[in-house]
């Protein structure tokens, strides 16, 4: 047996229909579009989820979830997976060195999960309460800089003209 000698079974496949291609056809005239209606026409033919003006179920349903586009941009770190790692002085490096998170990771937290019982010292990476603890516990050190706050500036609202002040007031001392 060789590529090319291989074929489908007889009768296995058939011709496309050829429409509009005569009386004798059988697809001749209408080609299978009926008569009249929106169908048989040219350009008239609704994508698939329209229903005739209808709210189309699609949108009816309510919508649920939401898809963050920043969800892979901080990677989580098992405290099993740093007991593992040679490094001492960890930062986020070091672990995409690792193969502990991926390339395209921003920054990475440690979570609580397995067991530390070597000293580290993390570098910028963030850490959970319990996480926190173990590698306190275990003579380990978190270094973390201080992001400077940003101030935010203040609307300013436009002083009134005189005598919208002054009606303003006269309300105030009306309803008091």
């Amino acid at each position: 047996m060789k590529l090319n000698t291989l074929k489908p079974a007889a009768g296995s496949k058939s011709d496309r229909h050829r429409v509009g291609r005569g009386v004798g056809s059988g697809w001749g005239k209408t080609a299978g579009r009926g008569h009249k209606g929106q169908r048989a026409r040219s350009g008239g033919f609704h994508k698939v989820g329209f229903e005739g003006g209808q709210m189309p179920l699609h949108r009816r349903l309510p919508k649920r979830g939401f898809h963050s586009p920043t969800r892979e941009d901080i990677a989580e770190v098992r405290t099993s997976e740093l007991q593992s790692m040679q490094a001492s002085d960890i930062d986020l490096a070091a672990l995409q060195a690792a193969g502990v998170v991926p390339r395209k990771a921003l920054a990475a937290k440690v979570i609580l999960s397995g067991k530390l019982e070597r000293k580290i010292a993390l570098k910028e990476i963030q850490v959970s309460k319990g996480a926190r603890t173990m590698i306190e516990a275990a003579g380990g050190s978190i270094q973390l800089s201080e992001k400077p706050k940003v101030e935010r500036k203040v609307k300013q609202k436009k002083a009134k003209k005189p005598e919208q002040a002054e009606a303003a007031e006269q309300k105030d001392a009306a309803k008091s």
